[in-house]
């Protein structure tokens, strides 16, 4: 059976990419990915070479693309976006280091996962070495406010992460709960991302909460996204295997709306395999899941979310090629699913 499920994608005005995009802020892209490569080196070979492999192991650079497109709509004129974009890159790729361990995962954008391959001791000692990492940027950086925000948005995610953990297998996980996890693991470094490059940019107080408020929601609609994939995506395309999340035990919110709108049977059925954190009946709950309407219902919650972003950035010049690049940042969140 396909795991590939057809919803219509919202309208665009143009052909969007984050290919396309990314080459709006080319140069700046190409000196944050040198500047990666140069800070993953280390005397000590394990570290090198784990950190080749992430590099080469891709990714869209997302997080860093909000930086770069955020300073850049701010007219900055300095040099420390490089910096601040690299070190943020360097907090998202050590909190995917520590949640394959975490997970138990073997798959990560197409490839194993550091974990699978050199095993779960130097992983979790690789993710602290780039945690150190981002913070000798900071350091360079020398802004407190700035040091101030990722501290406290570093801090949050940690949090976010226990709150995932502790929610493992729990079948009366609510949708306001899931919501504050994602909050806290996943959207939290998108706000970071946004605000502190408006920080840098010495942007007005109302511009800073503006483009928080963007990072924010552009979070919750892409990890929401994301959890929707996990019963609608083909493996290849993804890039980690269809149905990880059931068989971690991870409420997510279309099996929460499942659950709510399926049969008692199908609903029963998605209980089990949380509580036991099984993966078994996979194929018969992607039909649950697919036949009660929460795909539909959790891509509509994530639409929400684009919208709030895209308001947030409302009273900013309408014809900011940056500002706009950003807004058609949540238009690419939603159109993964198609």
């Amino acid at each position: 059976m396909s795991n590939v499920i057809a919803l219509n994608p919202i309208s665009l005005e143009s052909e969007v990419s984050f290919t396309g995009l990314r080459d709006l802020v080319g140069t700046d892209f190409q000196q944050v990915d040198t500047m990666i490569s140069s800070l993953l080196r280390s005397r000590v070979p394990t570290i090198s070479e784990i950190g080749k492999y992430i590099v080469d192991g891709g990714g869209k650079r997302l997080r860093p693309l909000i930086v770069l497109l955020t300073v850049k709509g701010c007219d900055y004129q300095g040099e420390d976006h490089i910096r601040l974009a690299t070190l943020i890159e360097f907090l998202h790729t050590a909190t995917l280091l520590h949640d394959d361990v975490v997970d138990e995962s073997s798959r990560r954008r197409g490839q194993q996962t550091a974990n699978a391959l050199w095993g779960n001791a130097p992983s979790v000692l690789v993710g602290d070495f780039l945690y150190s990492r981002a913070f000798q940027l900071m350091v360079e950086i020398n802004r407190m406010d700035l040091m101030s925000i990722i501290s406290d948005a570093t801090n949050t995610i940690a949090e976010g992460e226990v709150m995932q953990l502790e929610s493992v297998g729990n079948v009366q996980l609510s949708e306001a709960d899931y919501m504050e996890i994602i909050r806290c693991k996943s959207a939290l470094l998108f706000e970071a991302s946004a605000e502190t490059a408006a920080v840098l940019s010495n942007s007005t107080p109302m511009l800073i909460k503006a483009l928080k408020l963007y990072g924010l929601n552009l979070g919750l609609a892409y990890q929401i996204i994301d959890d929707v994939l996990d019963y609608v995506g083909d493996s290849r395309v993804l890039g980690k295997n269809v149905g990880d999340d059931l068989a971690e035990g991870k409420l997510t919110l279309p099996l929460i709306y499942a659950m709510q709108q399926a049969s008692v049977a199908d609903a029963t059925l998605i209980r089990t395999a949380i509580e036991n954190r099984s993966a078994e009946k996979l194929s018969e709950i992607i039909a649950a899941v697919r036949n009660s309407g929460a795909i539909e219902r959790a891509v509509e919650r994530a639409r929400y979310y684009t919208e709030a972003a895209n308001t947030a950035l409302r009273h900013d010049p309408p014809h900011n090629t940056y500002r706009n690049a950003l807004k058609q940042l949540t238009q690419l969140a939603l159109n993964r699913i198609q």
